[in-house]
């Protein structure tokens, strides 16, 4: 018996939509960065993207526990002298919530053009609304 070599071609990607209402999120990033690797599916290879499409909805209501929304922190520099801006996690929660979930979940995809290609299949939305009722999503439940 041959090993099956999976090709471009063969990959059918799904879309799932994920809600993150009281879900932790280290938790939630995990399973997402799963789904989006494709290590869910039996074709699984590393060396492409064999992933599925996630949408996520009500970033904004994501569950952190502790003390993590006053200490953690996200950091972004321009590259100019005195150029480093510090947010708290509270912070970036309350004006931009769906940053939280796309840099938990881009931390656990490899670091390179295939990671890059993988990110783009994760859509995240503030509130319960989505535009990708075409693509007829199935709810994951996580």
């Amino acid at each position: 018996m041959k090993t099956y070599a999976v090709k471009a071609g063969d990959i059918e990607r799904a879309w799932y939509v994920v809600d993150a209402e009281g879900q932790t999120l280290g938790r939630l990033a995990t399973k997402i960065a799963v789904i989006l690797h494709g290590k869910h599916k039996r074709i699984y290879s590393p060396h492409l993207d064999t992933g599925d499409f996630v949408v996520v909805v009500n970033a904004d209501k994501v569950r952190v526990t502790g003390q993590k929304p006053a200490q953690k922190a996200y950091y972004s520099y321009s590259g100019y002298r005195s150029g480093l801006r510090q947010m708290s996690l509270a912070d970036v929660l309350a004006k931009h919530p769906t940053r939280v979930i796309q840099h938990a979940v881009r931390g656990m995809l490899p670091r390179n053009r295939l990671g890059r290609a993988m990110i783009k299949k994760l859509k995240v939305y503030k509130g319960p609304e989505h535009p990708h009722q075409a693509q007829q999503p199935v709810k994951l439940e996580i």
